[in-house]
């Protein structure tokens, strides 16, 4: 049994696209802990559909797309964070968090304070636009005084060499590629992107360990 958690800096960046493709990449199973926000399919449907893995059922899941506290307070619901532990299933387990690394569960804990208590290896993923290098730095801090060692960057987006190999370089964080904009995203035009910009080394020595 071997967990993973897909973080990302921030919300709409693209980490549910990479989940998916890392599921069909590790032949894993995937599980969305908290889904705010039901706007057509839900995570776990839009993983299911890009990597024709199974997922696991939610731990809560609220139609309020908003900070999973909010969410949860709309429909007079409190997010228990003990109720939320790692599930026990064969091969690789893929998690993926909701927005940020600072995102509230509900008025006391964050979605950090639950990835400090898995203590499991972190995909950090970070687009390219402008204000990452700040996002990306401040958020591997937090998940190291945290107790979270980060696997490595995945980037989303549009190239940005110099902007990359500064977070490398100040985060002294393995970058694991960048997954470009697919302009025609299907179950097999994502397999292939992962295949040719993904580097699964450190993840899949992260999870041997």
């Amino acid at each position: 049994m071997t967990h993973l958690i897909v973080a990302g800096t921030d919300t709409g960046i693209g980490k549910t696209v990479f989940s998916a493709g890392l599921v069909g990449a590790l032949n894993g199973t995937y599980w969305k802990p908290v889904q705010s926000g039901i706007e057509g399919e839900t995570d776990s449907q839009i993983v299911q559909r890009l990597s024709g893995r199974p997922a696991l059922p939610e731990g809560y899941i609220f139609d309020l797309p908003a900070s999973p506290h909010l969410s949860a307070e709309a429909e007079g619901a409190t997010i228990d964070p003990s109720t939320l532990t790692l599930p026990d299933c064969d091969g690789p387990v893929v998690i993926e968090g909701a927005g940020g690394l600072m995102v509230p569960l509900n008025r006391e804990s964050l979605y950090l304070d639950l990835f400090a208590r898995w203590q499991v290896p972190v995909v950090l993923c970070a687009r390219t636009q402008l204000g990452t290098i700040n996002h990306t730095l401040m958020s591997l801090q937090a998940l190291r005084q945290a107790g979270c060692q980060p696997v490595g960057v995945a980037f989303i987006g549009e190239a940005e060499p110099d902007v990359e190999q500064t977070i490398v370089d100040f985060g002294q964080v393995t970058r694991l590629g960048r997954l470009p904009a697919l302009p025609s995203l299907t179950p097999d035009t994502l397999r292939q992107a992962f295949k040719d910009t993904i580097d699964m080394h450190p993840i899949h020595e992260a999870l041997a360990r």
